[in-house]
């Protein structure tokens, strides 16, 4: 494909055109050449060559995320990886790691072969994760050697903490060998057994019992003693409270190998949004309290927190149209999160700072190839139209875990060019 992109404005912090409107010759799934706008034109063979006028659009390098359930195999009847790739196209993604929460569990080379294999039928990429532990049942360390020859990028048991401290120990120590990955949900199912929500004022308004901060940060802190212990590096996923970017942000002036992310849905969101039990805001980790939202903006915006996840978790109308007491936690997010993270970012917050969270955070820490806008690199380019307001009517997903369904949303992802290929929304 040979694809001229003109008058886009760049948001890459990584590119000498960061906030440039320019002018983008894509070849071959690269970029051939780029110019700012009007002062040099592109020198152009018109044969065979698509135009794109994106006067008006916002230029990213594409959307990666890295924390996502796409059910398959197992429960097909949520999502699969073709259903996941669709809908995470049509939101701007051009990657995306899957959790291993499958069944059987994904804790093989087996289980990898499956995702590498079908994710170069997709259209966009597709990442594998392995369990951390065998069938992720957080007693014996899975084949993670194996898994990491097949193309895993990480380790983890997904929603499932890792309580024995000396199997955490022991994956650090041995991923040490070959560079591999480990990442967690930090809680500690001692303190949070039972928890519906988040312990706070709004718990108790609702009579419901409450999961306290201390369940998240109580195994962070235990968690990064096992790093300064090993040497390893760890990845925090979905992390909620104030005092978890506290001590995130502390260990890594300290130079500890320590990374974290945070899902959407708790940058967007706070427990108070439970009021009405929507079972759509029950979550895994749950939504936490607004100075604690406020907490993870700020992680963002320095750093401290490397990237924003959508952590879409497909859940069948079963388990969601129930009492919300027996409600089963998730959300389904990655079609509209960009429009929706945007319309809750905090003036204070840099946008650039929300598309490296989404972007270049995720590629850095997985130790992926970098993706930024410039001659030479890889042409993996979402287009962002701010101005666009629409219904959200059309869902792609097997599931409709959502609260966004039929409502009006500003602004929409206009194009994606992935694979060496452009689609258009």
């Amino acid at each position: 494909m040979k694809l001229l992109i003109s008058n886009a404005q760049v948001c890459d912090i990584q590119s000498p055109f960061h906030g440039k409107i320019c002018d983008i010759l894509v070849s071959g799934g690269v970029i051939e050449q780029i110019t700012v706008s009007a002062k040099k034109a592109i020198d152009l063979e018109t044969k065979g060559l698509k135009q794109l006028n994106a006067k008006g659009l916002l230029l990213f390098p594409g959307l990666f995320d890295m924390r996502a359930d796409f059910c398959d195999p197992g429960n097909e009847h949520k999502e699969t990886l073709q259903s996941g790739a669709k809908l995470a196209l049509a939101g701007g993604f051009t990657d995306v790691a899957v959790l291993p929460s499958t069944i059987p569990a994904r804790d093989s080379k087996i289980g990898i072969d499956y995702v590498v294999k079908q994710s170069n039928n997709l259209p966009i990429n597709l990442y594998p994760y392995g369990c951390l532990s065998q069938n992720r049942d957080g007693e014996e360390m899975a084949e993670l050697y194996d898994m990491k020859l097949a193309g895993a990028i990480g380790f983890t048991d997904g929603n499932r903490p890792i309580a024995n401290s000396g199997l955490l120990l022991r994956t650090l120590l041995y991923n040490k060998i070959f560079n591999g990955l480990a990442l967690v949900m930090a809680d500690d199912a001692n303190i949070s057994a039972g928890g519906i929500m988040h312990e706070g004022e709004t718990s108790m308004v609702l009579g419901l019992k409450g999961i306290p901060s201390l369940s998240e940060e109580i195994m962070i802190q235990r968690d990064i003693e096992l790093v300064k212990y090993s040497e390893g590096r760890l990845h925090f996923s979905a992390i909620t409270t104030k005092g978890s970017v506290d001590i995130i942000r502390k260990a890594k002036k300290q130079g500890l190998k320590v990374t974290a992310d945070v899902a959407f849905a708790n940058l967007c969101f706070a427990d108070t949004n439970l009021l009405d039990y929507d079972a759509n805001f029950k979550l895994v980790p749950p939504l936490r309290s607004k100075a604690d939202q406020k907490a993870l903006w700020d992680g963002v915006q320095d750093g401290t927190i490397d990237a924003i996840v959508s952590n879409h978790l497909p859940q069948n109308k079963e388990n969601k149209e129930v009492e919300f007491e027996y409600a089963q936690p998730g959300m389904i997010s990655l079609q509209v999160l960009l429009p929706i993270l945007l319309a809750n970012k905090p003036a204070s917050v840099e946008l650039s700072s929300v598309i490296t969270a989404l972007s270049a955070g995720p590629r850095n820490l997985l130790e992926l190839p970098k993706i930024i806008i410039e001659k030479g690199a890889v042409a993996s380019l979402t287009l962002f139209n701010s101005n666009k307001s629409w219904v959200f009517n059309n869902n792609l997903s097997k599931s409709e875990n959502t609260p966004f369904i039929q409502q009006k949303i500003q602004g929409a992802i206009a194009h994606v060019v992935c694979k060496n290929a452009l689609y258009n929304n």
